[in-house]
């Protein structure tokens, strides 16, 4: 951490010890009553209605202030909004002892400070709801200055932009741009819509184990780690597919989870290390329902988030609105690329990627070729809400055989503005099935395939007791934020980033 203050680090302190010198606690006790919100009085208050706000009382953060003598404008920001303050001294300060105003106010608060008022709600001459103050109370006093922020009739036109500083430090992020915290306000609205539309349904919210002993339900590279009591390896989930389907077989009929989900690989704008997934699962439908349930869901869910079901991503408007496109995958390949690699074995495939000049290594089997043509030819293209059906069966050990198409499984990715954000299943519920897959797994992984899934027995008991025909779904949240809120990059949508250690100056 920073082993030197700065000046202005150095003066907050000195300010610190002279509010303490008068008796003044910078960190009184947390008790403040609030009666009214800065944006509950901006959007609510009229000239009419001054009796119903003759007494009001909130807290916020000091953001600028206008020094004018015997009297100051200001303007504090607390959850919800900012709005303009008057303080004039012989107000707050109506004896001969003017220290509160001269000394306290003047001199010894700074912007980023926290601080309560009580006053009357009043329109300036310029037309601008503000408070009357009468009594203000230090509540905390900032020791580090806030990054300076220009604004212009109530518009950030000099916002934060440094990406190391945004992600870094986003509670200072958090307080300087008001939109970036509008964008957090929008997600959880987005979550809350989801979880409405499945708890209306009939779903169950569940939780299932973030540390496993076979991190199993995808294809990705885990993070390990060592259980010292059980003297076992344990792993960060990478998704919890396998337990939700455990919940099947024991008889609920509709779980679902919001999975916090950790993968050991690279970083970019659409993939952090940590992450959230839901998943949900239905016992006695297939791919197809599932198709339009979430078509359904998604367009309710944008208009929960936005009031529309359309929104701008790099200035394309995207429609959320269903019913969505359908396309097989082997027909988005043939579209895209003119090659109907449908019927090819793993040698022909290896030739394909050469002339698509696709990059291959020797641990890749027919279905991570299959994926890598798509990825790098086809999936760039589509733009509004698609799904991307019947995939080879190489590349889904969790899946259905299709139930017409021979060598093909019953599934389908939903991409947006060329990115997935989920992926769905008729669920495998063959165990025997269901074994050979895990083995052929095993024979990746022996390849070198670091992200081959493990066998996890435990599930295969499970599967042998009986699972109801099921389809299942997991969708990206933080890809489904980024484009219900406008944003190009993951870590605008997440509050706290992986980023790489800090550098001290030491």
């Amino acid at each position: 951490m920073q082993a030197t203050l700065s000046e202005q680090e150095v003066v907050r302190r000195e300010k610190l010890r002279e509010l303490q010198s008068l008796g003044i606690d910078p960190y009184p006790a947390p008790l403040f009553e609030v009666t009214h919100t800065a944006k509950d009085i901006k959007d609510n208050y009229t000239d009419e209605k001054a009796e119903e706000y003759k007494s009001v009382s909130i807290a916020g953060r000091i953001m600028s202030v206008r020094d004018m003598g015997k009297a100051n404008f200001a303007v504090i920001q607390d959850a919800t909004s900012r709005i303009q303050i008057y303080i004039k001294r012989d107000d707050i300060c109506p004896d001969e002892d003017k220290t509160l105003y001269n000394t306290v106010w003047k001199k010894l608060l700074d912007i980023g400070d926290i601080i309560g008022i009580k006053g009357y709600v009043f329109t300036t001459k310029t037309g601008e709801t503000s408070i009357h103050v009468e009594q203000f109370t230090l509540l905390t006093k900032a020791l580090r200055p806030l990054p300076i922020v220009k604004e212009k009739d109530g518009e950030v036109f000099d916002a934060v932009t440094d990406l190391e500083f945004k992600y870094r430090q986003r509670y200072a992020d958090l307080i300087v741009n008001p939109g970036v915290r509008d964008t957090f306000v929008k997600i959880t609205k987005m979550k809350n819509a989801i979880r409405n539309f499945l708890n209306e349904r009939g779903a169950l919210e569940v939780d299932t184990p973030v540390l496993q002993s076979i991190p199993g339900g995808a294809i990705a590279r885990p993070f390990v780690t060592h259980h010292n009591a059980l003297d076992i390896p344990l792993y960060l989930r990478i998704a919890n597919e396998l337990y939700l389907k455990r919940l099947i077989v024991g008889g609920f009929d509709w779980v679902y989870e919001f999975s916090r989900n950790f993968r050991n690989e690279g970083m970019d704008r659409t993939h952090n290390p940590e992450f959230t997934v839901l998943e949900f699962y239905t016992a006695y439908k297939d791919y197809l329902w599932m198709m339009e349930t979430t078509e359904q869901m998604l367009e309710q869910t944008a208009i929960a988030t936005n009031g529309t079901s359309k929104i701008e991503i790099n200035g394309v408007e995207v429609d959320f609105k269903a019913p969505y496109k359908r396309i097989s995958m082997y027909d988005a390949i043939k579209e895209h690329t003119g090659i109907d690699i449908s019927n090819m074995n793993e040698a022909q495939l290896l030739d394909v990627c050469k002339q698509l000049h696709i990059e291959t290594d020797a641990s890749m089997g027919k279905g991570k070729l299959v994926d890598e043509i798509f990825g790098g030819k086809c999936e760039k293209h589509y733009v509004q809400p698609t799904f991307i059906t019947d995939y080879p069966i190489e590349m889904s050990p969790l899946t259905k055989k299709h139930r017409d198409k021979p060598g093909v499984v019953e599934r389908f990715e939903l991409i947006v503005n060329g990115k997935e954000i989920a992926n769905a299943y008729s669920e495998l519920n063959d165990p025997i099935d269901q074994r050979e897959r895990f083995e052929d797994q095993v024979k990746l992984m022996e390849r070198g395939d670091e992200e081959a899934m493990y066998i996890d027995y435990d599930f295969l008991r499970s599967l042998e007791y009986g699972m109801p025909p099921t389809a299942g779904i997991g969708i990206g949240i933080e890809r489904l934020a980024m484009m219900l809120t406008g944003q190009v990059s993951i870590q605008d949508v997440l509050l706290f980033p992986q980023m790489r250690p800090e550098k001290t100056n030491d």
